[in-house]
């Protein structure tokens, strides 16, 4: 990994693969609240995968990649783990992000050594526009501009990114940093969420518990798969809630 074009082939192995095969990654945690003068609190268990297929950019060059990817996650109870259908008499709009794409080119991605493992982080703030201006959705909306933090690990063994195989195992964690959820219903109250988790890269789709698997057959039983071709824009909790909540 001494060059940039070969760095990002060893996290494109980590996070996808390069034979182009479905690669999905599944993981479990939790959501907190943080408020002013409130206790942190565990509102909700939350689980969730990305169904991804990395793809050669040919128009960008040999060293570029469009990654093709689908994530659904949802909202638990912190305690029973039951997928919620409703929170506070409110519906819960669980993530159905279709598309969720990447365009990748030769960047440093931050590396760090750990003993017999390379862990790859992404560090990424946003802001932006909101899709729900608080004109528009006074009661759903945090703001004008949508601010959210991202932070990604990815875990791999040395000894399997020194093969020659297109994927490698590899674990990873997720924290996010966000206002609240549109349906939670806050408005414009001081505060927001963080989320927790941590996950990994499984053989097959059939490894997502049998549960989530059946929960996204009942609903969207698209979200077993990868797009096929690269769309855009890509779909993200506010814009979702804005489709299902057109502004009058």
């Amino acid at each position: 990994m001494t060059t940039p074009a070969e760095l990002l082939r060893s996290f494109a192995r980590t996070r996808a693969s390069l034979d182009g095969a479905e690669v999905t990654y599944w993981w479990s945690g939790d959501v907190y609240s943080w408020a002013p003068e409130e206790p942190y609190q565990r509102v909700f268990g939350f689980e969730g995968l990305n169904v991804a297929r990395l793809v050669q950019d040919v128009e960008a060059g040999p060293d570029a990649y469009q990654l093709l990817t689908r994530e659904a996650a949802f909202f638990l109870d912190p305690v029973g783990r039951e997928i919620l259908e409703t929170w506070q008499d409110l519906p819960v709009v669980h993530i159905w992000n279709d598309p969720a794409n990447q365009k990748w080119r030769p960047f440093p991605i931050p590396t760090t050594e750990l003993g017999a493992q390379v862990c790859f982080s992404l560090e990424i703030p946003l802001s932006y526009p909101s899709p729900l201006p608080v004109a528009e959705y006074p009661v759903h909306s945090a703001g004008d501009t949508y601010k959210a933090l991202e932070l990604f690990q990815f875990f791999a063994d040395r000894a399997d990114l020194a093969g020659s195989a297109p994927s490698v195992p590899a674990t990873m964690s997720w924290t996010r940093m966000s206002p609240w959820l549109p349906w939670m219903a806050r408005g414009q109250r001081p505060g927001g969420l963080t989320f927790h988790c941590r996950g990994r890269k499984l053989d097959s789709y059939a490894e997502v518990p049998e549960r989530t698997r059946a929960y996204i057959a009942d609903h969207h039983p698209e979200f077993a798969h990868a797009p096929e071709k690269w769309s855009e824009p890509n779909e993200t909790s506010w814009t979702y809630f804005r489709k299902l909540n057109p502004p009058k």
